[in-house]
């Protein structure tokens, strides 16, 4: 079997060491984790972690039933073999002398991004998306030095009423 990406809901109990626990049995079954995210859910007292790894479907399943017996695990759902919805924000802080900005915000407006803060050398572009779009905007932006990159991971649902 070969190894594809996949996008994991978790659902748990909002405790302390949670995650601790959910991460260190991706890594004890050989997944790393490309991007984690996690934030309160639509319950009160419960907290959605969404996962993004590489790995075969039978590692995957065994990871998924051994997320089972963990305590404080309620729910596990791999929406990356549903149709789904998934985002991430990215920050870029690029280099940006004033005779260069009309391009850099040729790209913003091509990426539907936006500028959220303005320095004498610099600017701050937010980009949402999926990974495809942040990874080519990234790519885009690379020549005109980018200072710093920070980017929230993916976050995603499955589409409909699922």
């Amino acid at each position: 079997m070969s190894a594809r990406k996949h996008t994991i809901s978790v659902l748990v109990n909002n405790q302390p060491g949670v995650l601790q626990r959910v991460a260190g049995l991706f890594g004890r079954r050989g997944f790393n984790i490309e991007s984690i995210t996690v934030g309160e859910s639509e319950e009160s007292g419960l907290s959605r972690m969404v996962i993004v790894t590489t790995g075969d479907d039978n590692t995957l399943d065994q990871v998924m039933k051994q997320l089972y017996k963990l305590i404080d695990v309620i729910k596990v759902v791999d929406l990356s073999s549903n149709p789904m919805v998934a985002r991430e924000i990215a920050l870029i802080k690029i280099n940006a002398e004033p005779s260069a900005r009309p391009e850099i915000l040729g790209i913003v407006e091509t990426f539907r991004a936006a500028v959220v803060d303005i320095g004498p050398q610099s600017l701050i572009v937010q980009v949402v998306g999926d990974t495809d779009k942040i990874d080519a905007m990234a790519e885009l932006l690379k020549p005109y030095g980018i200072r710093e990159f920070s980017r929230t991971g993916v976050t995603a649902m499955i589409r409909g009423l699922a």
